[in-house]
C-alpha cells in the first residue's frame, strides 16, 4: 500500500511539473469565456481586463472564438473597445474571416466546434502602464447570434 502511495506521489508532482512547464511565458491573458446557449445577443458583451507593466514592450493582440458547424456565416463582425486607465475608450469594428468561399472551416476543428484564435492588433504598444478593459460584443445583423461557442481574448509580449 506504501510503494502505490509513493508512485501515486511521484506521477502527481511530475505531472504538475509537466502542466508547469507548459505555459506561455508571453501571454498576458489567454482568457475564453462561454456563451450561454451558443446565442451571442448584443447585450452579452465580454469584458476582459489586462494589466500592463511595461508601456515601451510590443504587443500582439488575438480574438479567440469558437463556433459550432452548424454556424451558419463564413465570418463574424465584433466591435472591440479598449479602455484604459485613463477611463478614455476607443472602440473599433474587426471582421473575422472564419471559412473560405467554398465554405470550408479556416479554424482548427475538434468534434463539431472549430477554434480561431485571430490576431487584431499586432506589434501595439500601450501608452501608459495599468489595467486596460477590452469589451468584445457581436455586430452582426442576427440576435442572437446562434451557434457561437466561446468569446475570448489573448494578449502576448512580441519577442
Amino acid at each position: 500500500m506504501k510503494k502505490r502511495l509513493i508512485y501515486f506521489y511521484l506521477a502527481l508532482s511530475a505531472g504538475l511539473l509537466l502542466f508547469a512547464g507548459c505555459t506561455d511565458k508571453n501571454a498576458v491573458i489567454d482568457q475564453n469565456m462561454e456563451v450561454p446557449g451558443h446565442n451571442w445577443t448584443y447585450l452579452n458583451r465580454f469584458k476582459f481586463p489586462v494589466k500592463i507593466d511595461e508601456e515601451k514592450q510590443a504587443y500582439n493582440l488575438y480574438m479567440n472564438l469558437r463556433v459550432t458547424g452548424d454556424y451558419k456565416y463564413s465570418n463574424l463582425f465584433v466591435l472591440i473597445s479598449q479602455t484604459g486607465p485613463d477611463k478614455k475608450t476607443a472602440t473599433k469594428r474587426y471582421e473575422m474571416k472564419l471559412a473560405n468561399k467554398d465554405g470550408e472551416w479556416l479554424g482548427k476543428g475538434s468534434g463539431n466546434l472549430y477554434s480561431y484564435q485571430v490576431p487584431f492588433v499586432v506589434k501595439y504598444t500601450f501608452p501608459a502602464k495599468g489595467t486596460y478593459t477590452f469589451t468584445v460584443e457581436q455586430n452582426m445583423r442576427d440576435n442572437p447570434l446562434r451557434e457561437v461557442s466561446d468569446v475570448g481574448l489573448r494578449v502576448e509580449k512580441v519577442n
